[in-house]
This record gives C-alpha cells, sequence and structure tokens, in this order.
C-alpha cells in the first residue's frame, strides 16, 4: 500500500469512528507524517472524501458488470433493465453484501455515513443515495421488469422491493454487531438463504426458464 492509499484508509477508518470533523492534522498524525507531506497526495480534506466515494462508486460498477445487472439507473439506461435475469440479481445481491459487510473501506464509509447523516444535509441525502432510498428504487426497477414477464399476479414492485431489500441492512447491522468470523459467516449465509427464498417465492417460474437456456 502506497502512501496516498494509506491516507485515504487512515482518514476513512477515522471518520467511521469521530465523523468527517477529524482534522487534516489528526489524520497526518496518525501516520506519523506532516500536513504538508498529506498535501502533496491531498488538496485537502474534502479531496480525500471525493476520492473514497469514487472508489466505492467504481467498486460497485465493477459487481454490477461482473453479475450482469445494470451499472447505472434506470434513466440513464432503461433497457439495460429488462434483460436482468432473476440469478444475476440474487448474484449481485449476495455480492453487495459480502462487499459491504466484509471490506475494510466499505465497512467504514458505511459507518461514516451513518454517523453524518444527522449532522449534514448533503451527507444524509448521499447515505440516502447509497444505502436506503437509491438501492430501494434501483431494486423496485428490476422487479418491475421482471414481474411484467411473470404469469403470476405478484404484489406491487414497491411493496416486492421492500420486502427484498429490508433484511440486507438489517443483517448488516447484526454483523456489525459481531466479532467472531464463523458468526460473521453464519449471518452472511442466512442472507443468501434468504435471497434464494424469495425469489423461489415470486419467481419460480422464470428462474425455472432460466436454467433451462
Amino acid at each position: 500500500m502506497n502512501t496516498k492509499e494509506k491516507i485515504l484508509v487512515t482518514a476513512l477508518r477515522l471518520f467511521a469512528v469521530y465523523g468527517y470533523e477529524v482534522s487534516v492534522s489528526r489524520i497526518a498524525g496518525e501516520l506519523g507524517i506532516t500536513k504538508g507531506a498529506l498535501y502533496k497526495h491531498y488538496k485537502n480534506k474534502r479531496d480525500i472524501f471525493n476520492c473514497i466515494f469514487e472508489y466505492v462508486c467504481q467498486l460497485d460498477v465493477e459487481r454490477s458488470r461482473k453479475s450482469g445487472v445494470p451499472e447505472q439507473d434506470y434513466s440513464d439506461m432503461p433497457e439495460a433493465f429488462s434483460n436482468v435475469s432473476a440469478e444475476s440479481l440474487g448474484g449481485y445481491m449476495k455480492a453487495q453484501f459480502h462487499y459491504w459487510s466484509e471490506d475494510e473501506i466499505a465497512c467504514n464509509f458505511r459507518k461514516m455515513l451513518t454517523l453524518e447523516q444527522y449532522k449534514s444535509p448533503e451527507m444524509n441525502a448521499l447515505y440516502q443515495k447509497v444505502l436506503v432510498s437509491g438501492p430501494l428504487e434501483y431494486i423496485e426497477r428490476l422487479l418491475c421488469e421482471m414481474s411484467k414477464r411473470q404469469k403470476k399476479q405478484l404484489p406491487s414492485p414497491h411493496a416486492l422491493a421492500v420486502e427484498f431489500y429490508s433484511p440486507f441492512y438489517l443483517l448488516l447491522s447484526m454483523s456489525d454487531g459481531v466479532e467472531r468470523k464463523e458468526t460473521k459467516e453464519e449471518i452472511a449465509k442466512s442472507y443468501e438463504c434468504y435471497i434464494d427464498d424469495f425469489l423461489q417465492r415470486h419467481f419460480s417460474q422464470k428462474l425455472k426458464e432460466e436454467r433451462k437456456l
């Protein structure tokens, strides 16, 4: 890990515990470098934050591509939402859970947003976009498109999305509260089982068709 990466990781670790108000001096002090040395890599604290956010977004795009789900919102690429398989959606959500519960940067970014959402309208909006309303709207649109190809009557896409997404954040919080690796793995497994059960209950016909291909 080079100095620039160390600054980013250290800053985010401090943000996750003490909030965004942590000073540049403290970040530099944690690393045993001067503020001047830090400024060679980042213009200011906001620059550090922006780089963290860009990194998190880039990884999300990569997971989307790998899982076969749209990497942007419906308004940006509506045609991509009409061809997503149930298995692709399930795989993406499982990958998301492991990322947000296991990756150090993702965990600390999530914890920082949770703290800062109550202090700043900007951070509250970002918290909603990244962890609450943003994912919910994305899932709702995917489920809406998938529901169109189902013969049986399904609940409204919004109700389905709430049912589908709600355990995600609940189980993330449970994972945060335990230390044992084995317990964290059990929580992750329970989430994976929930996803499989949900898709089987609501999209069994679609899953059967996909597995024939």
